[in-house]
């Protein structure tokens, strides 16, 4: 069988999928990934951070793969991506959410807004943030034990899974490539895109 790292960037909804039961560890927490969301690259989609090709910001997601591709959202959360596909060609899934399955009370000081353990990392910022994970993690590498942050496989493969529209985009965002463990209690709610109505003003 294929690893996600050795797929083509025009299969990273392939690689989305396999990389659901892995196992992500940085800082004394441990996150078991639930939810993921793949991104292809130039000229394919448009809610890609590389649809206009590459710059400063994005060039991680131009490869090699399994390292982490990290950008900040509303000037203060940071999200994180794992880079797929060939090099020179971007593709990255949006690790989206996970259960803590090591490290739980360093993961509850972390997130003490946090009313149940399911939600400690439910969403892609919440997960950074019991990895204590920022911006410092951008282009590292997730597989050679190198980087702050390592994955690891899955005793076994996941096989219950879902598909939907993905969350949080403003282009392409009923593209089915949003992916999670079926009937896991971390996966977070979906809420379709609503496009904002302009006004017009006198």
């Amino acid at each position: 069988m294929t690893s996600w790292w050795e797929l083509p960037a025009d299969a990273v909804d392939e690689a989305a999928r396999l990389l659901l039961g892995w196992r992500l560890t940085a800082n004394g927490v441990t996150v078991r990934l639930t939810e993921v969301e793949a991104y292809s690259g130039l000229g394919a989609d448009p809610a890609s951070h590389a649809h206009r090709g590459e710059t400063p910001r994005n060039a991680v997601m131009f490869g090699p793969a399994g390292r982490l591709y990290v950008y900040q959202i509303y000037g203060m959360h940071f999200c994180a991506n794992v880079v797929c596909g060939e090099d020179g060609r971007a593709a990255a899934v949006l690790l989206r959410a996970g259960a803590v399955v090591e490290g739980l009370e360093t993961a509850r000081q972390r997130r003490p807004a946090a009313r149940r353990d399911a939600d400690l990392a439910a969403g892609p910022a919440k997960m950074m943030q019991v990895l204590a994970l920022d911006r410092g993690a951008n282009g590292t590498a997730l597989l050679d034990g190198t980087g702050p942050a390592t994955l690891a496989p899955p005793d076994e493969p996941v096989t219950a899974i879902e598909a939907g529209p993905r969350v949080g985009v403003t282009s392409a965002h009923d593209v089915p490539w949003r992916f999670w463990i079926s009937g896991d209690p971390t996966v977070s709610a979906y809420r379709r895109h609503v496009p904002r109505r302009r006004t017009n003003r006198v």
